[in-house]
C-alpha cells in the first residue's frame, strides 16, 4: 500500500531537546509532517484534533505510558500505525516512517 500524499505524524517524547531534533529531522529529511508533545495529556489532545496517519514515540516513554497512549490511539483510529524511534540519523528515522506507512 502506498503512503497518503498528505502524512501526518504525532510525536511523542519526553526530553525537549531529542522531540525538537526528532521534529526537524522530519520537517527537514521527508514529506511528512509532525507534530510533537512532551507529555500523555497534550498527546491524546493533539490525537483528538487532527488526524494523524502515524505516531512515532521517542526513547523515555515509560512503560505504563505506552499501554495507555497505544490504547487511546487505536480505540480513536483503529488503523493508525505506531511505531517506536530508538535514534539514530535521519536517514534511520527516514527509513523507519517509510516502512511504517508502506
Amino acid at each position: 500500500m502506498a503512503a497518503p500524499a498528505v502524512v501526518n505524524i504525532l510525536v511523542v517524547g519526553r526530553h525537549p531537546e531529542i522531540l525538537n531534533k526528532v521534529l526537524e529531522l522530519i520537517h527537514k529529511n521527508t514529506p511528512y509532517i509532525a507534530a510533537g508533545t512532551l507529555t500523555d495529556d497534550e498527546a491524546v489532545k493533539l490525537f483528538n484534533k487532527l488526524k494523524f496517519d502515524l505516531v512515532l514515540f521517542c526513547q523515555g516513554i515509560d512503560p505504563s505510558s505506552d499501554k495507555k497512549l497505544r490504547h487511546i490511539f487505536n480505540s480513536g483510529n483503529p488503523g493508525i500505525k505506531i511505531i517506536q524511534h530508538f535514534g539514530g540519523g535521519s536517514g534511520l528515522l527516514y527509513n523507519e516512517l517509510r516502512a511504517a506507512l508502506e
